[in-house]
This record gives structure tokens, C-alpha cells and sequence, in this order.
């Protein structure tokens, strides 16, 4: 573990000590995101036959497709913040690219499942404004690598 931020060779003696609780805190977290990542796959497919099994069998409606693309997506999701989480812990570089690809990737789950008749177009111009201002960040970023 390299992160610079929280060396365990620091000077003062209890912050050497915080920061590997920090550290074993996080590797918690790490943990904790993999049984979310396996419960939430066991979840999806457990929404997918119980979909499928009930009338009409074996068909999908529109509705149920979109509960199914929000469950795989919010899945999606986690795995990413793991990443970040093992990125986190595994170097000294914030990685920037994947917490805007993260945050992306949350607000097209949002529009994913939004159903336009139920929120107000104030809803929608902060989505649009969310979703401009990272894509013009994850663009940006990208473009200088």
C-alpha cells in the first residue's frame, strides 16, 4: 500500500497509528464493496427470474426492463467505486479519470430509470447541467493523456 498521504513511518507516533486504522478502515471498506458487488449480482438475478416466472412468463415489460437496466447499472456502479477504492489504496495518484467516469456513470443510471412524466423540468435541466459539466471534465481530462 503506497499512498503517500498516509505513511505509517510518520513522526508523530498516534498519527502513525490513525493512519493505519485509516488504512484498515478502507481495506473494510473494500471488503464490504465486494459483498455489495456479490449481492447485488445475486439480487439482479433473482428480479430477472422472479420477472420472467410470473404472467405473462418469459416476457419482459417495458417497465420491468428498466428496473432491470437501473439494478444492473446501480451493480455497475459499485464495482466501480471498488476500483477506486483499490486505486486508492493501491497508489499515490488520485485517479481522477475513473471518479469522473464513476460520477458519469451514476447520472446515466439516473436518466436510465428517470421517467420524464414524474419530475419537474427544473429536475431535468440540473441533470443536463450535471451531465454537461462531466462530460466536459472526463473531456478534458482525457484529452491530456
Amino acid at each position: 500500500m503506497v499512498h503517500e498521504e498516509l505513511p505509517r513511518d510518520y513522526e508523530n507516533k498516534l498519527i502513525s497509528k490513525l493512519h493505519v486504522v485509516i488504512r484498515g478502515s478502507i481495506a473494510i471498506l473494500a471488503i464490504l464493496m465486494t459483498l455489495v458487488i456479490v449481492w447485488g449480482v445475486l439480487d439482479v438475478g433473482y428480479i430477472l427470474i422472479m420477472k420472467l416466472l410470473s404472467p405473462p412468463f418469459l416476457l419482459l415489460s417495458v417497465g420491468d426492463i428498466f428496473q432491470l437496466f437501473g439494478t444492473f447499472m446501480i451493480v455497475l456502479i459499485a464495482v466501480e467505486i471498488f476500483i477506486n477504492i483499490r486505486l486508492y489504496l493501491g497508489t499515490n495518484v488520485i485517479p481522477i479519470q475513473l471518479v469522473v467516469a464513476t460520477a458519469l456513470m451514476a447520472i446515466a443510471r439516473k436518466v436510465i430509470v428517470l421517467d420524464i412524466e414524474k419530475v419537474a423540468y427544473t429536475d431535468v435541466l440540473a441533470i443536463a447541467a450535471v451531465v454537461l459539466a462531466l462530460g466536459i471534465t472526463h473531456w478534458l481530462i482525457v484529452r491530456d493523456h
